[in-house]
């Protein structure tokens, strides 16, 4: 495990989820409650890689996501992974006593362009999202991706599987990961690059990877998830996640 005092400073948000279940037999029914998280293989791959991660589930960003510029330059890059923008937008001090607080987006947005770095990756809240929940194409993080983001429902479904197709093998976004015969993904956020980006993968003719700069930092998107059920066991178990995943992290905080 790398230096933990020099190492690179990861501030990931999201991939956690709490379900309420009703069962119903015959006559009577009763409530079942149910806490569950996605990411911890992503974690641990990363954490042995030797990068410094503070994670913030889903449910603490009201409590927990930095609230001043400060506390968010404690950080090399910012990842967030299937969670909508209002947790950030809709802290508990607005949203139940009407209360003026720092808009959590744009603090990140101006945090890369101090030259922080941001990763989004795909989900059913990520980008537009599911139903168009997801909404960041209407916060202040539209800018800093490096994608534009559909207006609309933008999840792509492939139960079949759809290929990845590697557009620069030689960035350094990628690592040593190859350039083929990645594994398959069941679906992905449909995103459009914007000029002067590079496409660094793509499924069909979308980006799966696209990056820039903004100001004087970096951002990278990931357009499909990296948990299922997107991404299946088959992606999770690939000799390569970590490698790919340490060189996203390590490309897009290098400005800082």
């Amino acid at each position: 495990m790398g230096n933990k005092q020099t190492a690179t400073k990861v501030l990931f948000v999201g991939e956690s989820w709490i379900k309420h279940t009703i069962h119903m037999k015959g006559f009577d029914q009763f409530n079942n409650t149910q806490y569950e998280e996605g990411a911890g293989h992503f974690l641990s791959c990363m954490d042995e890689a030797g990068f410094d991660i503070t994670y913030i589930r889903a449910h603490e960003v009201s409590l927990r996501f930095p609230r001043t510029a400060e506390e968010m330059d404690q950080f090399d890059v910012v990842v967030i992974s299937d969670i909508g923008s209002n947790s950030f937008l809709l802290v508990d001090e607005t949203f139940f006593e009407s209360k003026k607080m720092p808009n959590r987006l744009e603090l990140v947005s101006d945090f890369v362009k101090r030259g922080g770095g941001l990763v989004m990756v795909g989900g059913y809240l990520s980008f537009t999202g599911i139903d168009a929940k997801g909404r960041y194409g209407m916060s202040p993080l539209a800018a800093p991706l490096p994608v534009t983001l559909l207006d609309h429902d933008d999840r792509i479904e492939k139960p079949e599987g759809a290929c990845v197709t590697v557009c620069e093998p030689g960035h350094p976004v990628l690592g040593d990961t190859p350039s083929a015969d990645w594994p398959q993904v069941l679906g992905y956020n449909k995103l459009i690059a914007k000029p002067g980006v590079t496409v660094v993968a793509k499924v069909d003719d979308d980006p799966m990877i696209a990056v820039g700069e903004f100001g004087k930092g970096r951002s990278a998107v990931f357009a499909s998830d990296l948990a299922p059920h997107w991404a299946p066991p088959e992606f999770l178990s690939w000799p390569h996640y970590a490698g790919l995943w340490s060189a996203i992290l390590s490309w897009t905080a290098g400005a800082r």
